[in-house]
């Protein structure tokens, strides 16, 4: 056999010994590991310590914000919700489903991104949020009773939240709404300036709702006293309003995870 003819034969087999190797090294897929999920428990204003350990707020020229899980965010958004109107105050539907609705597209506005599908109604939807829950698949709102007091709504946000950040992404979520208050419409009342007593007892639906949809999309608790304003901060109160519109820190937030508006 001459040199050539041997050199030939030699690179023949690398190259048959090498593919298999090399394919097998690009077929395989990822393993994300199980599911996890974080619960934000959202206590009134006084009451309870936050059960996620807050994260330093972010910096922006505008606003400060903090993040659910660096990276973590819905993946395809026009995401779709199921509401669970059923209710012990006599609440329409047709409020319940406008009171959340409306919460949704306060953030849709303040990004290009449509963040948000439809919604549906359905009567037997469930929370996924017991600690022996599994996520179902679809995001739902419902209200419950949760067995510890002075709390207002519990979010828990399903997704795979470990890794390097960029494999992170959320996958659904889940809000209940606290049936130990009692829940209604604030919307026509001015905040501080004669609020009859009563309103003080009524958690007012679409604010606590807007706050509850941030954990969905993203964004974490804020507990310093200088961001009071934003949707994020992590306490509320009866008769409270001022989370039905998002404020400087929440808009950059949620810019910082699905985009600026653009013209």
């Amino acid at each position: 056999m001459n040199k050539k003819l041997s050199s030939l034969i030699c690179i023949a087999l690398i190259v048959i010994i090498s593919i298999p190797v090399f394919s097998i090294v690009f077929a395989r897929k990822p393993d994300k590991g199980p599911i996890e999920k974080i619960v934000y428990i959202h206590y009134k204003k006084g009451y309870g310590k936050p059960d996620v350990k807050p994260e330093k707020p972010l910096k922006d020229d505008e606003g400060d914000y903090t993040l659910l899980v660096k990276g973590a965010k819905w993946l395809e958004t026009s995401i779709d919700y199921v509401i669970d109107p059923d209710n012990p105050y006599h609440l329409s539907e047709e409020f319940i489903t406008g009171a959340i609705f409306a919460s949704a597209e306060e953030w849709d506005f303040w990004t290009s991104a449509n963040l948000f599908g439809s919604y549906s109604v359905d009567y037997s939807a469930s929370w996924d949020g017991w600690a022996y829950s599994e996520p179902d698949g679809r995001n739902e709102f419902i209200f419950g009773d949760y067995p510890v007091d002075n709390v207002i709504a519990v979010c828990v946000v399903w997704g795979y939240f470990g890794g390097p950040p960029s494999g992170r992404y959320i996958e659904e979520f889940d809000i209940m709404f606290d049936t130990d208050f009692t829940w209604g419409d604030m919307g026509d009342t001015i905040e501080g300036d004669g609020v009859p007593e009563i309103s003080t007892e009524i958690m007012d639906l679409q604010n606590i709702a807007t706050h509850e949809f941030g954990h969905g999309l993203g964004l974490g608790d804020l507990y310093n006293r200088k961001t009071t304003d934003e949707t994020m901060y992590g306490y509320s109160r009866g008769g409270e309003t001022k989370k039905r519109t998002l404020y400087l820190g929440d808009i950059a937030g949620i810019q910082f995870l699905y985009g600026p508006l653009v013209e």
